[in-house]
């Protein structure tokens, strides 16, 4: 059986499940407050036949694992995204595609699937499945039937980032695009509130990053171009493709919402690695930025300092301060604790928030989360939630109390996994009080394997 493969990423919580179901009447202990009705869905690598060769957890197949709530009662579903890729290799009854432990010799066509694993973003009434190599997949309703490939009326033609980011006034989705091995390596659009791409321009770097998220404040979007660098000469050296390059600063770019390439002014700071972005917004003079910062990365590739390759991964909570008056860039650790996943409350995105919530890591070879970690950016104030023994979970969703009147005032969500009993439920938290005991505890029929971002949709 697949989880008996020794690859860590085909082990334990990481291995897929086989079946897909659906089931009402969930058994809840505490009590689910009445204000909460809604759906909280999240995307996490299931491969459906077991890979061949290297396989890393970025490229297992799409599948949403939903929970939806009404009226103190709960209902559980899990479904593949049923993207072309995975249509073809279920008619074939194998792996087709490479992965990204893949040999580039032995997948000469860089023929790699759009596993639409990664993440979802509801905008214009519809619910889309997102993997930042290609494009999105529109999902339905309860049922999670894939619907098909989004295009916004054709008039999408490039990957499609992970992370796009809905201005909650405006109702504006913006996005990045970004190819490794075609100038100009990256583009940046916003689609309106209707669901129509209004404009799609280039942002000319001069070679190929990995750039999984970007921010956004009221007026502007930040690029984060960032020395993770994608270089096939790399290959005839006996070295990754993918390498962190330490010597090499880390730029970001700060445009105008609405403007073009040539408003784009970059700024210089130390090298590093993000891969998520809490929020950011505008102060005064100042655009600020909060986001999980890493010295180097070794996710993809090793760093090209073996010094900083032992490091690891190591992300901490950081805030940088961009002056638009005199072009400086302040940087300033926020907590010595590794975490990552931040999430806020999505009312505040682009606009000054004072809370944040991260998943605590567990430093080690795999990726495991032990607890919630909540912010008070004001205070400087930090409360944590732990898990339990063996117990680990993911990103914590937040959903708002839609009669609330202060920005924490609502819910974290999130699924955690019991190592001893093999098991897994969605555990509701109360975010004023993050130090209390879980409100509600909602027991899942099946394992929920560890994955990557969800959604509340209320």
């Amino acid at each position: 059986m697949i989880q008996e493969l020794p690859n860590p990423f085909l082990g334990d919580n990481f291995a897929p499940v086989s079946q897909e179901i659906t089931q009402d009447s969930l058994k809840i202990s505490g009590q689910i407050p009445p204000q909460l009705q809604g759906t909280f869905v999240r995307n996490g690598p299931n491969p459906q036949f077991p890979p061949p060769g290297e396989y890393h957890w970025f490229d297992g197949d799409g599948m949403l694992h939903a929970v939806e709530i009404a009226a103190g009662k709960a209902t559980y579903r899990n479904r593949y995204v049923k993207t072309q890729g995975y249509l073809r290799e279920k008619a074939a009854g194998a792996v087709i595609y490479g992965g990204l432990g893949s040999n580039p010799e032995e997948n000469p066509e860089n023929d790699y699937k759009n596993a639409s694993n990664t993440a979802l973003v509801w905008h214009a009434e519809k619910l889309l499945s997102l993997w930042e190599g290609g494009q999105p997949y529109n999902i339905a309703l309860p049922n999670l039937d894939t619907l098909g490939i989004e295009t916004f009326n054709n008039e999408l033609h490039l990957p499609f980032t992970a992370h796009p980011k809905v201005d909650p006034l405006t109702q504006e989705m913006m996005f990045i695009s970004y190819r490794l091995m075609s100038a100009p390596f990256v583009h940046y659009g916003v689609v309106n509130a209707k669901g129509k791409i209004e404009k799609i321009i280039p942002i000319e770097i001069p070679v190929g990053v990995m750039m999984h998220d970007f921010a956004i404040t009221e007026n502007h979007t930040i690029i984060l171009n960032l020395p993770l660098t994608f270089r096939l000469s790399r290959l005839a050296q006996g070295k990754p493709a993918f390498q962190f390059e330490s010597k090499t600063p880390s730029y970001w770019g700060i445009l105008p919402r609405h403007g073009n390439k040539e408003d784009i002014r970059w700024f210089e700071s130390d090298p590093c690695f993000v891969f998520h972005t809490l929020n950011a917004y505008e102060e005064g003079d100042e655009v600020v930025l909060i986001a999980c910062r890493m010295a180097a990365t070794n996710v993809l590739g090793l760093a090209d300092d073996p010094e900083i390759a032992a490091k690891g991964d190591i992300p901490l909570l950081t805030r940088w301060r961009f002056n638009l008056q005199d072009n400086s860039v302040k940087e300033e650790t926020l907590d010595t604790i590794p975490s990552e996943f931040p999430r806020i409350n999505e009312h505040y995105l682009g606009r000054k928030n004072r809370y944040g919530y991260t998943a605590k890591s567990v430093l080690g070879a795999l990726p495991l989360f032990d607890g919630v970690i909540k912010y008070d950016f004001e205070t400087g104030q930090s409360w944590h939630y732990n898990y339990g023994a063996n117990c680990y979970g993911g990103e914590v969703v937040f959903a708002a109390n839609p009669q609330g009147k202060t920005e924490d005032d609502g819910w974290l969500i999130t699924f955690v996994y019991d190592q001893d009993q093999d098991t897994s439920e969605l555990i509701i938290l109360d975010a004023q009080n993050l130090e209390s005991t879980a409100i509600a505890r909602i027991e899942i029929p099946q394992r929920v394997p560890y994955g990557f971002h969800g959604l509340w949709i209320g």
